[in-house]
């Protein structure tokens, strides 16, 4: 059963662009939202079902839902402490909308725990549906790609979903989330179903244990752009 995140106490964040001055403030400096006020990172992965992003601040979250008609946010960056998180949470409240928390890791092996967990957010959750983590890149386009395998695709379609167009460096830390769909691909597509083969035979232990990256795209992403 799919359990929203807790309904905060009403304030001033609860009002969609009326947020406290405080947390606005932390998000937009320690949190870098200034970052995201004009970039987005959007995308749609199947159109009327779900679609992806950076993580929203409160008035574009207020404009998806809007326009997409979203009913559920599911946030990948987990209950961490950052000033987002609380603001989202209370915009979704004050718009009639499910919010998630389900953490997902940009540069380790992905957990087949969390791949199950996920999908069962999606076999329950309302649609049209939101996934985001901080910039849109790697675990947003990782849990976008698990999507793309749920309805059915290809692992070289849920590879699509972990491209440049969404500044995500295969070649750094994060391609460890391409060698996972490459690996199911190599190992099991065609001859059983992702779900199996996740709760089955993947091995994170060997996909972590023979994962190279390469130095110059982790000091990249990692030093420069400091990403989450």
């Amino acid at each position: 059963m799919l359990r929203p995140s807790p309904t905060p106490r009403p304030s001033p964040a609860a009002r969609p662009g009326g947020a406290a001055p405080a947390l606005t403030l932390a998000s937009l400096l320690a949190d870098h939202a200034f970052l995201r006020l004009a970039w987005s990172n959007f995308g749609a992965v199947i159109p009327g079902r779900l679609y992806r992003a950076n993580h929203p601040t409160p008035r574009r979250l207020a404009r998806l839902v809007r326009r997409y008609g979203i009913r559920t946010v599911i946030n990948l960056r987990g209950e961490a402490a950052n000033a987002s998180n609380p603001l989202s949470v209370a915009t979704a409240t004050a718009l009639g909308v499910d919010h998630v928390f389900l953490a997902f890791e940009s540069r380790g092996a992905p957990e087949a725990s969390r791949i199950l967990r996920f999908h069962e957010v999606y076999r329950t959750m309302r649609l049209p549906a939101l996934v985001h983590c901080k910039a849109g890149a790697d675990r947003a386009g990782f849990a976008a790609g698990l999507a793309v395998l749920f309805e059915g695709g290809t692992a070289a379609e849920a590879l699509a979903q972990l491209s440049l167009r969404f500044l995500h460096f295969r070649d750094s830390r994060s391609g460890i989330l391409d060698a996972f769909f490459r690996r199911y691909a190599a190992e099991a597509e065609g001859r059983i179903s992702f779900l199996e083969w996740v709760a089955r035979e993947y091995d994170a232990e060997a996909l972590r244990r023979d994962f190279v990256p390469g130095g110059l795209a982790s000091f990249v992403n990692d030093r420069l752009l400091r990403r989450e």
